[in-house]
């Protein structure tokens, strides 16, 4: 049952096969089993087990509240939860209790939603390995899988080359692992650059960010006001659709949020794709990208021109500056939003009394990561006012570039984008820490950052199992406020590929109950 999509275990419930309280029991039961993952900072059972209670009594009584009514789901440790611990992996919000529900966490649980616990980042969302927290970093459930470790002929979990698991990516690494362990069937993360993207390629699984202003950040503890998106974690594309309908809408607690975006995420299964139009970025074929990721983005662009549709190169030439242009306007943004931990409101505060002056500086030294105060220091660095002009400004000029690079992409009659998630599958984490936060983030998200600075749709789809039987995703790109046909595409594109599902054996009861993706007229990517 856990390994059912959101749709199919959305059925079970209404006919009875398995009631919400024997699901929550058995998701609490399989997140103590792989409790080693550490996706989970905080794990709500209590309010969970009265949440299914009371989706138990409306069932009983055929007052149903929709598909998301008595799912498991889990949410990232940067949403403000009412009543449970909110802490961004950080020292300085550790023990921090918010007073209100964000909106998109709100909106879940008005649907029946049953939250099972916060997820596991980087500190404040800052990275992209979900590595840097102050809990410490989540492990990829891949690691354990029965595929990667015949490839590597690994011992079981718990012997010495544990030492050797692999990075989940981030920053929304503990989203993504519970959804791929199968301890919840959705989970929301926050994408500012890739970071819902980014580690749902790296576990497998499907990760969605909407189009600017679709949903509201309203209780989203910002990182960059002005590029973050609540993000979809789940196990198929339909499932993220689902989601993405109890979400979208117009929240007067979020001035950028659109009026009217109606609510048609009922996805339509597309049959005929030669009327599509899809764009490769040439620029997006860089030096560093492994052979095996460049060879999947070639199958899958064939595969849509075997079956009908056009499929051209295109150019997004100031795409060599969005790297740059991303590190000034985000590190800027986030000296201004991290000046508001001061320790005097709320969050962790020192004892030093010396000065007011004085309690600043060593609450934030003592709060902080090192991660968290480099990108501070930049970012007051670039606003400074014989430097604004040259950094800031600039940087402001070139993201409009980089937006119109999209728009006229789009303009010449393609509809969707395909490009790469990331360069390659998950690293071992002792190869993954060899570089400094700063360097890694460049590497791991240069194919995502532009979408979120040009305010666009993007999924990152899982396509194939790499020669070490680790996943690899691809990216679709659609144009602003088009998320309906971006996932139509997505959706027909995950039926061909028949990406497999992982194999937890030995962390699960009832492995033999794992979905399978619909075996339509599909074609295998796999090398």
């Amino acid at each position: 049952m856990l390994g059912r999509t959101l749709r199919e275990v959305s059925a079970a419930l209404k006919q009875g096969q398995i009631t919400p309280i024997e699901l929550c029991q058995k998701c609490l039961s399989l997140i103590k089993k792989t409790k080693f993952l550490n996706a989970y900072i905080t794990v709500s059972e209590e309010v969970a087990l009265k949440q299914a209670e009371e989706s138990e009594k409306r069932y009983k009584k055929g007052h149903s509240l929709g598909d998301l009514d008595g799912i498991p789901i889990a949410v990232k440790d940067n949403f403000s939860t009412s009543g449970i611990e909110t802490t961004c992996a950080s020292n300085m919000l550790k023990g921090y209790v918010p007073p209100y529900n964000a909106t998109v966490v709100q909106r879940l649980l008005d649907q029946g939603a049953v939250l099972m616990g916060k997820t596991n980042l980087d500190e404040f969302a800052m990275g992209s390995g979900s590595t840097d927290g102050a809990f410490g970093p989540v492990k990829n459930p891949w690691s354990y899988s029965k595929q990667y470790r015949e490839k590597r002929k690994q011992k079981p979990h718990g012997e010495k080359e544990d030492s050797n698991w692999l990075i989940t990516g981030g920053s929304s690494g503990g989203s993504a692992a519970a959804v791929s362990a199968f301890t919840c069937f959705a989970a929301l993360g926050s994408d500012t650059g890739g970071s819902t993207r980014n580690p749902a390629a790296h576990c497998g699984i499907v990760g969605f960010k909407p189009s600017y202003g679709l949903v509201s950040r309203h209780g989203l503890i910002p990182l960059v006001n002005s590029m973050d998106v609540p993000g979809i974690l789940t196990r198929c594309v339909d499932d993220a659709a689902i989601v993405l309908g109890m979400l979208a809408g117009h929240d007067p607690k979020d001035s950028t949020t659109i009026q009217d975006p109606g609510k048609p995420f009922m996805l339509s299964s597309l049959t005929d794709v030669s009327k599509l139009c899809i764009g490769i970025p040439k620029e997006y074929l860089v030096p560093e990208l492994s052979s095996e990721v460049r060879s999947f983005w070639s199958k899958a662009a064939n595969l849509f021109e075997s079956e009908g549709a056009k499929v051209i190169e295109v150019s997004l030439p100031h795409t060599s500056h969005s790297i740059v242009c991303y590190h000034v306007l985000c590190t800027s943004e986030v000296a201004s939003n991290m000046a508001r931990f001061d320790g005097l409101e709320y969050g962790h505060r020192c004892d030093i009394d010396v000065s007011t002056e004085a309690m600043y500086a060593a609450t934030r030294r003592e709060g902080f990561n090192d991660v968290v105060r480099g990108r501070i220091l930049a970012g007051n660095f670039f606003l400074l006012k014989e430097n604004y002009a040259n950094y800031f400004a600039k940087a402001q000029k070139v993201r409009r570039l980089i937006a119109n690079d999209f728009v006229n992409v789009f303009n010449s009659g393609v509809d969707v984008l395909l490009t790469p998630t990331t360069l390659s599958e998950a690293v071992p984490y002792p190869e993954f820490i060899k570089e400094d936060n700063r360097t890694r983030s460049a590497q791991d998200d240069i194919f995502t950052q532009a979408v979120n600075m040009a305010g666009l749709p993007a999924v990152s789809v899982p396509v194939a199992l790499s020669n070490q039987g680790l996943p690899v995703g691809l990216q679709f790109i659609g144009r602003a406020f088009c998320d309906q046909q971006l996932l139509t595409v997505a959706k027909w594109f995950e039926k061909q590929v028949q990406f497999p599902v992982i194999q937890l054996q030995e962390l699960m009861d009832d492995c033999s109950s794992v979905f399978e993706i619909e075996k339509l007229a599909s074609v295998s990517l796999q090398q």
